[in-house]
C-alpha cells in the first residue's frame, strides 16, 4: 500500500465522487433522453418506447447509486457494523443490470464497515473479469472475528485486467484516475480491514480471495 501514500485524501475522494459519476451518468442521460421523446409533439408513437426507457434507466441509476452508498459512502458512523444482507441486496441490484450473473452464499451477519466495503468492492472488480458474463460467486469462511472470503468469476474468456493485477500487487499505475481509483481504493480498504488480497487465474476462473491477516508471534 505504500505506493499509494502520496494519494492525498482529497484526491482520493474527488477520483471516487468521479467514478460514481461515470457510473450513473449513462441511465441518466437515457432518462433525459426519453423525456425529451415525450416532449416532443407528434411522436405519439415513441411515447410507450420513452417511458419504458425512463423506468429502466431510472431503476439502473437507483441501484448504481444505492450499491455506491454502501461500497464508497460513509454507511454511518466511523467504526460501524453493516449488515451483510443490506450489502447483498444492493450487489443484486447493481448486478441485474450486467452480464454476469451473481451468486450470494454468505450468512446473513453483521462485520465491519471496511469489510463490507471491500466485498462490494472486490465484486466490481470481479465483474471486470468476466466481460462477456458468467457468473459470479461470493462465500465467506471462518466466523464474523475472523472471517475469510472468496470470489470466483467464471465466464467466456475469464481474464484479469493487467491494470487490476498490478494494482492489487501493490504496484503503482502509469496514472491514477476515475478507471484506475476503484483498485486502489480496494488495496486501501483490505489494509483498513485487516485483510490480504490474493488474485489468480485458475483454469475458466478467476479467484480472489480476501484473507484476514495473521499477526505474527513475538
Amino acid at each position: 500500500m505504500s505506493v499509494f501514500k502520496d494519494l492525498s485524501s482529497l484526491d482520493l475522494a474527488a477520483l471516487v465522487a468521479s467514478r460514481v459519476c461515470h457510473d450513473i451518468i449513462s441511465p441518466v442521460g437515457a432518462i433525459t433522453n426519453g423525456l425529451e421523446v415525450l416532449d416532443e409533439e407528434g411522436n405519439e408513437d415513441m411515447a410507450d418506447f420513452a417511458m419504458d426507457l425512463i423506468r429502466k434507466s431510472a431503476r439502473q441509476a437507483s441501484a448504481k447509486l444505492q450499491f455506491a452508498r454502501l461500497a464508497f459512502g460513509a454507511a454511518g458512523s466511523a467504526g460501524a457494523s453493516i449488515d451483510l444482507g443490506d450489502a447483498q441486496e444492493v450487489a443484486t441490484g447493481y448486478m441485474s443490470n450486467e452480464k454476469a450473473n451473481l451468486e450470494w452464499t454468505m450468512p446473513r451477519l453483521l462485520l465491519p464497515k471496511n469489510q463490507v466495503k471491500l466485498i462490494l468492492n472486490l465484486l466490481l472488480l470481479m465483474n471486470q473479469c468476466v466481460p462477456r458474463g458468467g457468473t459470479i460467486t461470493i462465500s465467506m469462511e471462518g466466523d464474523e472475528g475472523a472471517p475469510n472470503f472468496l470470489l470466483k468469476a467464471e465466464g467466456t474468456n475469464a481474464r484479469i485486467p493487467q491494470v487490476v493485477s498490478e494494482i492489487l500487487s501493490g504496484q503503482e499505475p502509469e496514472r491514477i484516475d476515475a478507471h484506475t481509483v476503484q483498485p486502489i481504493y480496494a488495496v486501501l480498504l483490505a489494509g483498513e480491514a485487516g485483510l490480504n488480497i490474493e488474485l489468480l487465474k485458475d483454469g475458466d476462473a478467476v479467484i480472489c480471495k480476501a484473507n484476514t491477516q495473521v499477526s505474527e508471534s513475538v
